[in-house]
């Protein structure tokens, strides 16, 4: 029998070159407001390098990383020079300590099985006083009531076990993974759509 492919890998290969990252112009918006040009951030999970490019153009000296070596080829191929490194899920992140001013994990914790240890991996490589930036979906009880009475079919896709989305937030479970983690300060901002339906949540945790 032929090799069965690594599920992070046969994720990237269904994904279609020309595909935008979810909910794009928001989630920039947010992340170029909180760093400034010659810092050094840390892209984490950065799939196809949508966002490693942004940083670029603003000055920042980025480290893209992620699990998916598909993901990281496109990266390159999008990003010129870019400095792309591959992690194997659940291995220590390949930069050293304190050494990065900034860490983006965009729409990543929820495809994490151990948040709370890369979380503390985050920690490990941020400078004191750095900055971790997270988007990720939201889950509140009005848009889950709304999904469960009437999604149907929404709803058993939204939880396919064969799905990559692992975790799943609430403002109040999302500071409490950053509490446990170590981060002393965190705001967190539910983001997109009607204001009882948010899409997504923002944190800044330092």
């Amino acid at each position: 029998m032929p090799p069965v492919e690594p599920w992070r890998e046969a994720v990237w290969r269904v994904v279609p070159e020309d595909a935008k990252p979810e909910r794009f112009a928001t989630r920039r918006a947010f992340l170029l407001g909180h760093v400034r040009a010659g810092e050094r951030v840390l892209d984490l999970g950065a799939g196809d390098g949508a966002f490693a490019a942004e940083l670029r153009a603003a000055g920042c000296n980025v480290v893209a990383v992620d699990v998916a070596r598909a993901a990281l080829a496109r990266a390159r191929a999008r990003v010129a020079g870019l400095d792309a490194r591959h992690v194997e899920e659940g291995a220590p992140l390949p930069l050293d300590e304190d050494s990065v001013d900034v860490v983006w994990a965009g729409e990543v914790l929820e495809h994490v099985a151990d948040v709370v240890g890369l979380l503390a991996e985050v920690r490990r490589v941020l400078r004191w006083g750095g900055t971790l930036l997270v988007s990720t979906p939201y889950h509140g009880r009005i848009s889950l009531a709304a999904l469960a009475l009437f999604g149907g079919a929404r709803l058993d896709a939204h939880f396919d076990p064969r799905a990559d989305h692992l975790r799943f937030f609430t403002a109040r479970t999302l500071h409490a993974v950053l509490a446990d983690a170590g981060f002393a300060e965190h705001q967190i901002e539910a983001v997109g759509g009607a204001p009882l339906l948010r899409r997504g949540l923002h944190a800044v945790a330092r």
